[in-house]
């Protein structure tokens, strides 16, 4: 029988649930900046992680998975700030109350038999993206609980990315509205036009129109590099930014071969069998 794991990408749904607690609560932006009251601290963390809960719950009742984890980022910067010490900068930190929160949420998820899984030197992407990998190597069947663009490169027959917020998968005909290639053309096309989200670089002139077309006409960004076809401008950029290229490839790229130190059967459900 085919096994259906649900991996949530778990601070990605915690951190926007508690933004919509937290707004009620928000009248201006000095007070955004600094923290809540600590009442309403409590407040907004009890009301976050009934919300959390009740988002669980939502899941696994729509998913109807065989098993399911939780997928948490570790405190500690991951690799990728090594490699470029401006990965994701000016992205607000979480609030140091939400972040003493996050083990009460986790027990809530056990308590539907959903454990959780905290990286210590990896994102919490690079530990999803090798679970959905490994699973879907075995013909199994992945869904990527959510609203993170880079899963959409992982697309294939047996991963799905699911956004609960806006209810709606996030599929290929998705992936060719938003950016007119196909789901294993994304890396490539956000190492030429740089990824804003994650303050990564791309190929200075060229943007998401040029880098679609020259995908969709190319195949892939080494087929483009190799070309003595594309025009001179084109390959005067790509020439001038090859050390920046190599570095925005290997930022956007998921690890895909993490020790994982678990087997599937520790992610069985209650009640599956």
């Amino acid at each position: 029988m085919s096994a259906h794991l649900v991996l949530i990408d778990a601070l990605n749904l915690i951190r926007r649930i508690y933004a919509v607690q937290e707004r009620p609560f928000v009248q201006s932006k000095t007070q955004i900046e600094n923290e809540l009251a600590e009442k309403t601290q409590k407040q907004v963390l009890f009301n976050t992680q009934n919300a959390c809960t009740k988002a669980l719950e939502n899941i696994l009742a729509l998913q109807q998975p065989s098993h399911a984890l939780a997928v948490f980022d570790s405190q500690q910067p991951c690799w990728r700030y090594t490699l470029y010490p401006d990965y994701k900068k000016g992205r607000k930190k979480m609030p140091t109350h939400l972040a003493n929160e996050l083990s009460n949420i986790q027990d809530a998820f056990m308590q539907h038999y959903v454990d959780s899984l905290v990286s210590e030197n990896d994102e919490a992407d690079d530990l999803i993206a090798t679970l959905a990998t490994k699973m879907a190597l075995h013909g199994q069947n992945v869904t990527i609980i959510s609203t993170d663009k880079g899963f959409l490169s992982l697309l294939n027959t047996n991963i799905r990315v699911y956004d609960y917020f806006n209810r709606r998968y996030l599929d290929e005909q998705h992936v060719k509205n938003k950016f007119d290639v196909k789901p294993a053309q994304l890396i490539d096309l956000w190492t030429l036009t740089g990824d804003n989200t994650n303050k990564i670089p791309g190929v200075a002139g060229i943007g998401q129109i040029t880098a679609a077309s020259l995908l969709n006409q190319y195949g892939s960004l080494g087929a483009i590099i190799n070309s003595d076809e594309i025009k001179s401008v084109i390959k005067e950029k790509l020439s001038q930014s090859e050390d920046q290229i190599a570095l925005s490839r290997q930022l956007l790229t998921f690890k895909l071969d993490i020790p994982l130190g678990f087997n599937l059967k520790d992610l069985r459900l209650e009640g599956q069998v």
